[in-house]
């Protein structure tokens, strides 16, 4: 990682197919606006569980882009 600062964000991904998918999508998403995404550390995963069976899954995500200089 080098002698970088970093900030942290959180976001939340959601899949109907899985985690892995989640992980993904928010990442893409949040690419499209932040700049210098160099890592991410899943803290929290959780699912919507409709008529017995998993409908969604969802994973929270903290962030670490590159300050600037």
């Amino acid at each position: 990682m080098g002698d970088h600062v970093y900030r942290l964000s959180e976001i939340v991904g959601s899949s109907r197919t899985g985690v892995d998918d989640a992980i993904r999508t928010a990442i893409r998403k949040a690419a499209e606006t932040v700049r210098n995404i160099d890592w991410f550390e899943a803290k929290e995963i959780r699912g919507q569980v409709v008529d017995g069976d998993v409908a969604y899954f969802q994973v929270r995500l903290a962030i670490g882009f590159r300050v600037e200089d």
